[in-house]
């Protein structure tokens, strides 16, 4: 009987297509097959994320009920990967002696040979190293179901924003060769992908090793990604406005294939905080790109990050945060109280603001932009949308899924054969998070988690938004 392999992925796209490359390494080392029940896995992977609070303490409480599963049964395996694992290394196996494999994100391509070990030796294995780029060049062709698929094109971060552990859990920025990130779009698209999102925690500070003896930019990679055959539409996240170029700029206006959907990190609309936070420019460099992406694509999507109650935050600082907010109409955002990151500038800093304020300003800033995703969602009734068909309906029978260029989700009358393709669908009904909150009965699709909405009469276009 094969066995069986489960990875709980947490935190951002990166960790996701991590994941997925660790299913399909140990596929080909191992022939484990991925389950999504880990009580019939053989091996347990826990793929950490350390950006939110409290991260070291979710990580034990998780090996903490998997443990529980080994005492039962000792010959399971269990490894802690990413950036929890990068930052702590052997300290897991301190808090957690059970723990059989520890790794980081840049040495997830020796599982195969840690494991190996681990089953030779039966002790733990532990290698949180940063190889350059070495990750690559080990892992098998990527196996893909579905329609979507994440390619990652660099790792790390050089910007050392005060705030931030990327750089010390992942590394300094490294770009992928510009050949090794086309023969991986080309090896997706063959398998039936036709969106493909690029990963990098700043994808336009790209610079891959051109075949022509040239570093390549990422507006040029983009262009290039879009004309590999099958592939018809491209996204990217996430972004810093410093590498925002007039060229990227330029390619939103002239690539059809690119979706009209900018994921822009601002974390702040004020400059003392931008200062603080080093994030290494002003607010005025941030408007000046919005407003220069409007005009190369009218109609576009912004969408950001912000953190609430950086140490220092004044009321004006948090208004400013709210002017920019105006002043761009976000689509949506990833919006959190800060909270310490160990061995970040920022935790030394002084913070005097009590929580509630935080939290009562966090509040204020997701409900000015839920109200901005309303009225971005209301204003698609009677547009015709391009769709990617995604799926079965699992609300309406007969119905399909497809994803909108800005994210939205479509539900629409269709036959299955249209799954894999793109379609236009006229948007003739629409609940919004305005309509919820009129008190439209709610309902969530069970592999959905973000999205909501209200049953409609047959015949109807029931178009859902994803409040993020």
């Amino acid at each position: 009987m094969a066995k069986k392999l489960y990875i709980e992925s947490q935190g951002c796209q990166m960790n996701e297509y991590d994941s997925s490359r660790m299913a399909d390494l140990l596929a080909s080392s191992h022939g484990l097959t991925r389950t999504t029940i880990p009580e019939e896995a053989d091996v347990l992977l826990l793929n950490t994320c350390s950006i939110r609070e409290k991260a070291q303490e979710k990580v034990f409480s998780e090996l903490g009920r998997w443990q529980r599963m080994k005492n039962a049964r000792p010959d399971l395996v269990i490894g802690v990967g990413g950036c929890v694992a990068s930052q702590e290394g052997e300290a897991i196996l301190e808090r957690a002696p059970y723990v059989d494999m520890v790794f980081g994100p840049q040495t997830l391509h020796r599982l195969p040979d840690m494991l190996n070990q681990h089953l030779l030796q039966q002790r733990s294995q532990v290698d949180v190293s940063f190889p350059e780029n070495e990750k690559f060049d080990f892992l098998p062709e990527p196996r893909v179901e579905g329609h979507k698929a994440f390619v990652s094109i660099m790792e790390g971060c050089s910007k050392y924003c005060s705030f931030c552990v990327v750089p010390y859990t992942r590394g300094e920025e490294i770009s992928r060769p510009f050949d090794d990130v086309i023969t991986e779009v080309a090896q997706v698209a063959r398998q039936g992908v036709r969106e493909v999102t690029l990963l990098g925690q700043n994808v336009n500070g790209y610079r891959g090793e051109h075949h022509e003896g040239h570093l390549c930019s990422f507006a040029e990679l983009l262009r290039a990604v879009a004309a590999v055959p099958g592939i018809a539409r491209v996204r990217y996240t996430t972004s810093h406005p410093l590498e925002f170029s007039d060229e990227l700029i330029a390619a939103h206006a002239e690539v059809p294939e690119l979706a009209a959907h900018v994921h822009l990190p601002v974390q702040s609309g004020s400059n003392r905080i931008l200062a603080a936070m080093k994030r290494n420019h002003e607010i005025s460099v941030y408007r000046d790109i919005i407003t220069r992406l409007k005009a190369a694509k009218p109609g576009i999507f912004i969408s950001s990050d912000f953190i609430i109650g950086f140490p220092g935050e004044t009321d004006q600082d948090f208004q400013d945060t709210m002017d920019l907010i105006e002043f761009v109409e976000f689509d949506h955002s990833y919006s959190f109280v800060y909270s310490k990151r160990p061995g970040t500038p920022a935790a030394e800093m002084a913070d005097d603001t009590p929580d509630s304020v935080k939290k009562t300003r966090l509040n204020i800033l997701k409900t000015q932009i839920a109200r901005n995703t309303g009225l971005k969602t209301d204003a698609m009734m009677g547009t015709v949308q391009r769709v990617l068909v995604d799926r079965p309906s699992k609300r309406y029978l007969g119905y399909l899924v497809g994803i909108a260029e800005n994210t939205r989700w479509i539900h629409f009358p269709g036959d299955a054969s249209l799954i894999g393709r793109f379609a236009d669908v006229l948007v003739d009904g629409i609940e919004s998070i305005n309509a919820l909150r009129a008190g439209a009965p709610l309902w969530v699709e069970s592999d959905a988690e973000a999205q909501v909405g209200l049953g409609l009469p047959s015949g109807r276009i029931p178009l859902w938004h994803e409040a993020r």
